[in-house]
């Protein structure tokens, strides 16, 4: 009978324990805040106020807007370059638009595919698609399409020195070194311990170069939140650029992601997520900031984490003309902006 009892009350032990559980799941259902109105429960000093760094001291923006936005008229924009005419050349959908600095447009080369990126040096256009490069002339005829890179391979920029041409290839994460006939001379920036690269970083597909006046590539290494610079035979001499919150840095997982290089070898940078434009000088020190999300953003939410559209599209692109305006491709409103220097820094 004792045997008889202990299964008994061992059954509805069980069963009250059973019961206990499913009455605490009630509980932390009915008291969980989905909605999150009540907050994290930390203490100020441990939120991350990404409202507050977006906030740009107006006495470090050294630019301001130059005339009209330019409508582009793409449904998805890409890429902008501006050549010594002052003619704007943006990429979009399956088409290159060369646009006047008043907005009218001039010309239109239609494409077969989406293009990535582009630039233009010596009197022709070259054009990164998905996995390989086609090259114009002024007029729009096809003078030459390069050999594909695979698949895998997604071209973000392209930049033409003399009788070099470099690609971005963010998909491998690395620079393909052509010639201008298109024949691959080298790849620059695979990991290699011996010659102490590195490797790119590169977490979404955004991955920029250029080449200075010094015949130097210059390359971003966007998950190492700094600028590369390259010789053309591959090896890296230097770099500048910190991860940092402070507007000094870069912040974010993963930036800058574009940037252009003025007359005076100053470094215009693009970095998503605070949606901000900055100068620095040749040497990689800060100088101040040509745009923040109050002037970009107008009309739009400040931070990109609440702008699906941005996320999807990427970042925006960066151009600078012979005169120092730097030109902004805003790939949500489809328009480009132009900033000029401010004749006197307002401190007001």
């Amino acid at each position: 009978m004792k045997k008889q009892m202990g299964k008994i009350n061992s059954g509805l032990l069980t069963g009250l324990l059973i019961a206990a559980v499913i009455i605490v799941a009630i509980i932390a259902i009915v008291g969980l805040d989905a909605t999150g109105k009540k907050g994290s429960g930390l203490s100020k000093e441990y939120i991350y106020d990404i409202e507050g760094l977006g906030k740009i001291d107006p006495v470090l923006i050294l630019y301001e807007q130059f005339g009209k936005e330019i409508s582009t008229g793409f449904s998805q924009s890409k890429s902008v370059f501006v050549d010594n005419n002052e003619l704007i050349y943006v990429a979009g959908d399956k088409s290159i638009r060369i646009f006047e600095s008043s907005g009218r447009i001039k010309q239109q080369i239609d494409l077969n595919q989406a293009p990535y990126c582009l630039t233009i040096s010596n009197g022709r256009i070259y054009v990164g698609l998905k996995e390989h490069i086609e090259v114009f002339n002024m007029d729009g005829q096809q003078l030459a399409v390069w050999p594909g890179l695979g698949n895998s391979a997604v071209l973000t920029s392209i930049a033409v020195f003399k009788k070099d041409a470099f690609a971005a290839d963010a998909g491998n994460r690395v620079v393909v070194h052509y010639d201008t006939d298109g024949n691959i001379i080298n790849y620059i920036g695979k990991k290699d311990n011996k010659r102490n690269i590195p490797g790119f970083v590169i977490p979404s597909p955004y991955f920029d170069l250029a080449v200075s006046k010094d015949g130097l590539l210059r390359v971003v290494n966007p998950g190492r939140h700094r600028i590369e610079t390259y010789t053309f035979d591959g090896d890296l001499e230097f770099w500048w650029g910190k991860a940092s919150a402070k507007v000094t840095g870069f912040c974010g997982c993963c930036n800058p992601i574009n940037f252009a290089i003025l007359g005076d070898e100053s470094f215009v940078t693009y970095e998503k997520g605070l949606v901000r434009v900055k100068i620095y000088d040749s040497d990689g020190l800060f100088k101040g900031v040509v745009a923040g999300p109050e002037q970009l953003m107008k009309g739009q939410s400040v931070y990109p984490c609440d702008v699906p559209t941005l996320c999807q599209k990427g970042g925006f692109d960066v151009a600078a003309d012979k005169d120092g305006r730097i030109y902004v491709l805003d790939t949500i409103k489809n328009t480009v902006k132009i900033f000029c220097k401010k004749l006197t820094n307002d401190k007001s």
